[in-house]
């Protein structure tokens, strides 16, 4: 029934799994590894082990391409170019911070609304029901 990230924020440590960047964003990792391949700038490093290290600003950049793929219903060529023009305009690092406080806005609108209807006797939405 809790949003899959605790306070809503992405927590600020240097370096995240794959598995914590999945549990940040609601995403699985075959997406994460799917948009690696179509986004460049998404291209974490890989430790000693050879697993995936993102680093905050990659999680901030992925809140971003999930925004513009599901929320906005762009393409990935259209999120591609999107994305460009917000570097171009050096906006990039606004509006990534931007989609992350998004997100979690719906995150915390889903918890409420679970809350309200629990107090109303109806049943709770289903997990991620409209934040996708």
């Amino acid at each position: 029934m809790m949003a899959t990230r605790s306070q809503g924020a992405v927590p600020k440590q240097e370096f995240y799994s794959i598995g914590e960047v999945c549990a940040l964003t609601d995403l699985k990792p075959h997406v994460l590894r799917y948009w690696e391949s179509q986004f460049r700038f998404l291209s974490p490093a890989k430790n000693r082990s050879g697993n995936r290290v993102y680093k905050a600003r990659e999680v901030e950049l992925i809140m971003l391409v999930k925004h513009l793929l599901y929320t906005e219903k762009f393409t990935i060529e259209g999120a591609r170019q999107r994305i460009d023009h917000f570097k171009r305009a050096g906006e990039l690092k606004a509006e990534a911070r931007r989609a992350t406080d998004l997100e979690t806005i719906q995150e915390l609108r889903s918890a409420l609304e679970a809350v309200l209807a629990v107090l109303d006797g109806r049943e709770p939405p289903a997990p991620g029901g409209s934040a996708r």
